[in-house]
């Protein structure tokens, strides 16, 4: 198994021989305006892709998208995305993604087999209180085959109950989470803060927990560089790729 950040939440997966792509977000920098109600109002994406974005999508063989807020599937995915590639998404984005014309929308309620994998749906919370239930509803995946680590990716989520659920049911190897502590001017953050992903780590100890969604949008306010300092002050391992690394 191999997984490539390519910016944000982005990720090419190489699994069970072959390659996904999650959510992509395929704008140029500064392509789009900044979030409404957050802090630091620049326009994102705050940095350029490693590589174009033609390149990204060579040989993609499937594209997995978490939610559809405009971070994790944006109108350049829309525009270049091969509109005969299987979509696996949440059940609620189904008629979104047939309305964008793609004519292999599979929609994963539970869990879902393809080629050699099986694709498996997990909850979270996109933040807590009315914002929370703003945000939602979003989706993680837990990808499983018999000879190949167990990857689950949480999605945007915090830390809660439905996290801790996937790692005690699924067990998984590999653990992607999304950082970034996003926040708007009012309220708590809707993605993991260093707090959330030390929890994660003290969860599972014998995982390897990866973190992405950082430093690219602009009320992600976590910083690779801060949670490093706190993931080695908690005493816990935390694998932080820059855009474009690949971890095999």
């Amino acid at each position: 198994m191999q997984l490539q950040l390519i910016r944000h939440a982005t990720l090419l997966i190489e699994y069970a021989g072959m390659r996904l792509l999650l959510d992509p977000m395929l704008n140029d920098a500064g392509a789009a305006p900044p979030i409404q109600n957050s802090p630091q109002p620049r326009p994102n994406p705050l940095v350029p892709l490693p590589c174009p974005a033609e390149q990204v999508l060579e040989g993609v063989q499937a594209v997995l998208v978490t939610h559809t807020h405009r971070d994790h599937w944006d109108d350049a995915a829309i525009q270049l995305v091969p509109k005969d590639l299987p979509l696996f998404c949440q059940r609620e984005d189904q008629a979104k993604m047939e309305a964008t014309h793609f004519l292999n929308t599979a929609p994963v309620g539970g869990a879902r087999n393809w080629s050699k994998i099986c694709i498996t749906r997990t909850g979270g919370q996109h933040g807590t209180g009315e914002i929370g239930k703003a945000m939602a509803p979003v989706s993680g995946y837990v990808l499983s085959n018999e000879n190949e680590p167990t990857l689950y990716i949480t999605g945007d989520t915090i830390w809660c109950e439905e996290v801790s659920e996937a790692i005690s049911k699924y067990h998984p190897d590999i653990i992607v989470v999304n950082a970034g502590g996003a926040r708007f001017l009012q309220g708590n953050p809707i993605t993991m803060t260093a707090e959330d992903v030390i929890q994660v780590c003290r969860a599972t100890p014998n995982a390897r927990v990866i973190a992405v969604h950082m430093e690219a949008i602009n009320h992600c306010l976590l910083t690779r560089s801060d949670l490093r300092h706190s993931a080695i002050e908690a005493g816990v391992a935390v694998e932080i790729p820059q855009d474009g690394d690949s971890i095999v």
